[in-house]
């Protein structure tokens, strides 16, 4: 816990001051309170419980963070309050997350995963999300909720990636999230595009997918 909290403190140490700095570009007066948590104790109990067995948030920080940890943090905030001001380290969690790319190896894999919201019976009643997540059909059937779409290389390293709207083709932001790379990028058939694969041509990065299988079936008979 405490050299998750020292890297994450080091990030926000240089991240924080310049994120602020562009927030008061426009001018315009905001007020800003110190909250009893430093955003990188929030982070790192965030982070902690993804890397933690638990499943459920609200068990991990009343029975992990509060039983364990306290002394750790001192400023401890009750379960809902730590929940209520979550989202406000958002922006500083993704930022880091992008900080940790991994080595450029020359071997890639894209692909990507459902971020359901809530069961797609259940799409119109969903409000925590109204209007922003989307109704899609994926191999498993329809779903309501986002994508998350990610690059690693073959070490199992995070190159790049990206939560989009569920109804987003998984190739759109292929080339964004592979700028700069070079060599071979691994994906499903759900990744053949002639136009994405002289794309990320020009760029330097090879595209290789399975055929699909009416050309598999069309190559067994002309054989």
């Amino acid at each position: 816990m405490i050299k998750l909290f020292c890297v994450v403190d080091d990030f926000c140490k240089i991240f924080l001051p310049s994120w602020n700095a562009k927030m008061l570009e426009n001018g315009q007066k905001k007020r800003v309170r110190e909250g009893k948590m430093s955003e990188s104790e929030v982070m790192t109990i965030i982070i902690a419980f993804h890397q933690s067995n638990y499943r459920s948030f609200k068990w991990f920080y009343l029975e992990h963070i509060k039983a364990h940890y306290s002394d750790y943090f001192p400023d401890l905030l009750s379960y809902p309050r730590f929940v209520a001001i979550m989202k406000s380290v958002l922006v500083p969690l993704c930022a880091f997350v992008h900080s940790l790319t991994g080595e450029k190896t020359g071997i890639y894999f894209v692909d990507s995963t459902l971020l359901k919201a809530c069961h797609i019976k259940r799409e119109k009643q969903n409000k925590v999300f109204a209007k922003i997540a989307k109704k899609s059909k994926s191999t498993m059937g329809w779903f309501f909720g986002f994508k998350l779409h990610i690059v690693i290389n073959d070490k199992g390293e995070l190159m790049a990636f990206k939560i989009t709207q569920g109804n987003v083709d998984d190739r759109e932001f292929v080339p964004a999230l592979t700028k700069g790379l070079v060599g071979k990028l691994i994906g499903d058939k759900g990744y053949i595009s002639n136009n994405l694969f002289l794309e990320l041509w020009e760029d330097g990065l090879q595209l290789i997918t399975k055929i699909k299988k009416k050309n598999e079936e069309q190559a067994y008979a002309i054989s």
